[in-house]
């Protein structure tokens, strides 16, 4: 009789192994982003059944789907507010965003700036790939001056949003962006995102080689990996965001920009409960 020795892999507690093969395309960054978020849990031994992932729509909005954990897929841009409903609901919860770039900063946008705004205790892991790449690769609040797009295709020609700088404006206490590449340091940080009080932002530079690198001159997964190689430079503790711009052909700045401290919205709510308790 034939004995197979069967080895659990260290993140099958954390996916549901009947939802693989995953939908996200080859050369997509998506599922290493994924991976380095299921590490940091791992690295911090992280509580699932006290934890909760949430995502709007789009093509990394369907990690949730993955993850064995108690997860929503919510509305188009609506992420923010459902995970605040959760975390006032439940403060005990630690509550993650795991969404694109068009879905918290297009539709969502204004959801953005008032969750960070109040220093909400919630995580957001942002995917970057600087297009709509779900729904045929439109541009995008994150598109690049003059790169190509599906409804860009002379150049785009408005100005993208500075990620690390409007969400440090708004308020968020920690601030970061890495690229799939750097998996290391997108893994230590998310960690340290989750270990943290307030609101976290990291923004992660993802390979869209279907979408927005075919248009681009990177049409292969590979091909982008060697662009963010080649351009990318870490600067941590920038202090002038706005050096954060992403062009085309230009450098990618990279890094952790901000760790402060700032009492919570959850913490103030806790305060005044206490102070009506006591008359």
């Amino acid at each position: 009789m034939s004995h197979y020795l069967v080895q659990e892999h260290i993140f099958d507690k954390y996916l549901r192994p009947e939802r693989l093969p995953h939908v996200w395309c080859a050369g997509c960054g998506i599922g290493a982003a994924l991976a380095c978020y299921l590490n940091a849990l791992e690295d911090l031994a992280v509580d699932i059944d006290k934890s909760v992932m949430v995502s709007g729509i789009g093509c990394s909005s369907r990690a949730p789907g993955y993850m064995n954990m108690d997860s929503f897929h919510v509305t188009h841009g609506r992420a923010l507010p459902f995970a605040i409903g959760l975390k006032l609901a439940k403060p005990e919860l630690s509550v993650t965003v795991f969404a694109g770039d068009g879905d918290l900063f297009a539709i969502g946008g204004n959801h953005f700036v008032h969750t960070a705004r109040r220093n909400f205790d919630i995580k957001v892991i942002c995917i970057n790939n600087f297009n709509y790449g779900m729904t045929g690769g439109q541009s995008g609040p994150t598109t690049p001056l003059d790169a190509w797009t599906t409804t860009t295709p002379y150049g785009n020609v408005e100005f993208p949003l500075n990620l690390p700088y409007f969400a440090a404006a708004c308020g968020a206490v920690y601030v970061a962006r890495w690229t799939t590449l750097d998996v290391r340091r997108l893994r230590e940080s998310i960690g340290e995102a989750l270990a943290k009080k307030g609101f976290c932002f990291i923004e992660v530079i993802s390979p869209c080689p279907i979408a927005y690198g075919r248009w681009n001159e990177m049409p292969e997964g590979l091909d982008m990996m060697k662009y963010f190689k080649e351009h990318s430079e870490i600067r941590h503790g920038l202090q002038d965001l706005s050096q954060a711009m992403i062009e085309k052909g230009g450098k990618i700045i990279l890094g952790k920009f901000i760790d402060t401290e700032r009492e919570t919205f959850e913490d103030r709510i806790g305060r005044i409960v206490r102070r009506r308790e006591k008359g």
